[in-house]
């Protein structure tokens, strides 16, 4: 053991994200026996089995729909030195230069600065939209209601638990910091308005599409990364393109490549990439 135990690196609030994608060297593969490949394979298996085994962690396992690459893992787990260790067996298990990265991304859940707090959502909507007078029952009420609410919209963003819908699309994107249409040079208020709009627009695609938003300012080449699970890959389409329309996406929007991939569990997914 260690003389010097390794420190835990675990955020302040959230989890460590971690999208793998990986291109599988076939020449490499085939310098192995049919004896040895069954034993990666199970090497695999058996790490994919210890990883969702941990606490507070999960992985989606996924095959890459083009060549961009041909497997795929998201990853989710509170401490960073947890997260690089399983990556770092992950890259190995099929066995040395098998398993070639081709992109990696590193995020962490996290909630909106635009989030409606409680005052917000008494002030703009009870008494401004609904007309409802402070202190009532009512009032209370709906201010109890908002808390539920919240509370379960925080929890899933911060400590998700997300399901294996067969459709996944990873992309990352970045607010513009230069030329006119600079998103940080914005007053704070026209940001949340612009934002709330953008939220709007999301939520119409409520039990089509799950998404989930994750920072990475100071972590990797963006500020965000952004995973979309679905059924039915029409509606990534189209949330992707309608929300482009918006003023946050239009005016203020870089994106990065989008990785498509379908969830799979390992044995379908080693027959679908023909291990």
């Amino acid at each position: 053991m260690s003389e010097h135990p390794i420190e835990p690196i675990v955020p302040l609030e959230g989890w460590h994200v971690m999208h793998l994608f990986y291109s599988i060297d076939h020449l490499q593969w085939s310098t192995l026996t049919k004896e040895e490949q069954r034993a990666a394979k199970t090497h695999l298996a058996e790490l994919v089995q210890e990883i969702r085994a941990t606490e507070d962690t999960h992985l989606l396992t996924f095959a890459i729909a083009t060549p961009k690459a041909d497997i795929g893992f998201m990853l989710l787990t509170p401490d960073l030195q947890v997260a690089n260790a399983y990556e770092k067996r992950l890259s190995l298990s099929l066995g040395p230069e098998v398993l070639q990265a081709t992109y990696s991304y590193l995020s962490q859940t996290e909630s909106s600065e635009y989030t409606t707090t409680r005052e917000q959502y008494a002030k703009e909507t009870l008494v401004a939209k609904e007309r409802m007078k402070e202190g009532t029952t009512a009032f209370e009420q709906k201010l109890d209601e908002f808390d539920t609410r919240m509370e379960h919209y925080l929890k899933h963003r911060l400590y998700p638990v997300l399901p294996e819908w067969p459709a996944i699309c990873f992309y990352p994107m970045s607010k513009r910091r230069s030329g006119e249409n600079n998103w940080y040079n914005l007053e704070y208020d026209v940001r949340r308005k612009l934002m709330a709009g953008h939220a709007t627009t999301g939520r119409k695609y409520s039990g089509k599409i799950l998404q989930l938003i994750t920072g990475s300012t100071g972590l990797d080449e963006h500020e965000w990364g952004v995973t979309l699970l679905a059924h039915d890959t029409h509606w990534i389409k189209d949330i992707v393109y309608k929300m482009r329309f918006d003023e946050v996406s239009a005016k203020y929007a870089d994106f990065g490549d989008f990785y498509i991939g379908m969830n799979l569990p390992l044995n379908a997914l080693f027959e679908r990439v023909c291990l």
